[in-house]
C-alpha cells in the first residue's frame, strides 16, 4: 500500500470534502481516504498496482478540485 497527502484547492464546505472522499473511495485499489474542509486536505491509502497516482490526480481534477502540493 502507498500512502499520498495532498493540499486541495476549491473545497468551499464539508459537503465539498464528503464529495471528494466518495470520489476517491470508490476508485478500484484505493483502501481508505479523507478528506477535510477545515485542513484543505486529503489523504489516502492505495495499492499501486491497481491504481496509478497520475489516475487519483485525474479524479481529483474531475471532481472540479486542485491538488496545491502532495
Amino acid at each position: 500500500m502507498e500512502t499520498v497527502n495532498w493540499n486541495i484547492s476549491g473545497m468551499h464546505c464539508d459537503g465539498c470534502a464528503n464529495r471528494l472522499k466518495k470520489v476517491l473511495s470508490g476508485k478500484e485499489g484505493v483502501q481508505s481516504a479523507k478528506a477535510s474542509f477545515a485542513e484543505k486536505q486529503a489523504s489516502l491509502e492505495y495499492d499501486s498496482a491497481l491504481i496509478s497516482l497520475a489516475q487519483l490526480k485525474d479524479a481529483v481534477e474531475k471532481a472540479g478540485f486542485e491538488i496545491t502540493s502532495s
